[in-house]
């Protein structure tokens, strides 16, 4: 790797530490999702994603769940594919109205970019030319992400506040802003205080509810009306509702947050993590059926 390549390295990672908040669920976040995931492939689904991911995961896809935060300032073009704002206030979403970029194109947002990478997906199964068409490890390793994106209430939240990136706020001591404390400080506290600093004790707790206390609610989480292979809409609704009955609540700007916002608002957290994590592995399913993928050679 040559000095060049060292120095774009390290202003990324100089530019992911200055703005928090530009990012989805933080690195565990993402991570969680993922490895909750794997837990409830099929066997075919599960062989088409060993298969489409880089070798550098090892067959492992949680860790590669970051990776379009990770590349997003080199996709500049992606960027608008990690959110959808709605109008202030309003506490509700719609795919006609809200779906579009800064720019107004439509189609660039996050449910957008769910739809677009599922049907690239599907097309490898059905298709030889859009299989050598699309870059389908790329298209998985974006899905796998967005997915887990829109269940971060924030991630659907109101135009005006940036998805509450501009509100300023303390979580605890430390000064942030109400998007990275969903992003980030909400579970980095949690395993900090409940789990002994171990990510991995905090998602078999979140396991362990999803088969005990959450084990009616999987069908309806994993299901999509009229037969659709990938459902995002309903995702979008639940966040944005969420965000304005716990995100934005008692979260005015210059605020502090402390135990009884964190305490309150981390079950939210935990179940939408559950919840990514079910509904990524049951539309992987859907994709990856018994047909066999077509070559990308």
């Amino acid at each position: 790797m040559g000095g060049s390549e060292l120095l774009w390295i390290g202003k990324v990672i100089l530019l992911l530490q200055l703005i928090p908040g530009i990012l989805g669920w933080g690195k565990d976040g993402h991570y969680t999702i993922c490895k909750i995931a794997q837990v409830y492939l099929s066997e075919d689904a599960s062989v088409a994603v060993k298969e489409l991911l880089p070798d550098s995961a090892e067959g492992d896809l949680a860790s590669v769940c970051s990776w379009a935060d990770e590349i997003r300032f080199h996709y500049h073009w992606s960027g608008p594919l990690h959110y959808v704002d709605t109008p202030d206030f309003r506490c509700n979403y719609n795919y006609s109205r809200d779906c579009h970029d800064s720019a107004g194109h439509t189609n660039m947002c996050v449910t957008g970019a769910i739809y677009n990478y599922t049907r690239q997906l599907m097309s490898a199964y059905n298709d030889s030319n859009a299989a050598s068409k699309y870059n389908l490890t790329e298209a998985l390793m974006f899905l796998s992400h967005f997915i887990g994106d829109i269940h971060q209430p924030l991630h659907v939240g109101f135009t005006g506040d940036e998805g509450g990136n501009t509100i300023t706020v303390r979580w605890y001591r430390r000064k942030t802003n109400l998007h990275h404390v969903w992003d980030n400080m909400i579970i980095e506290s949690a395993v900090k205080m409940f789990y002994d600093s171990d990510l991995s004790m905090m998602i078999q707790a979140i396991q362990r509810n999803i088969t005990d206390g959450w084990s009616d609610d999987i069908l309806p989480w994993e299901s999509c009306s009229l037969d659709q292979t990938v459902c995002p809409d309903p995702y979008a609704s639940e966040s944005i509702n969420l965000a304005c009955k716990f995100a934005y609540r008692n979260a005015t700007p210059g605020s502090t947050l402390e135990d009884d916002y964190f305490l309150s608002r981390l079950p939210v957290v935990e179940k939408r993590l559950a919840q990514g994590g079910v509904r990524l592995a049951a539309t992987l399913n859907r994709i990856f059926t018994s047909q066999p993928l077509i070559s990308q050679e």
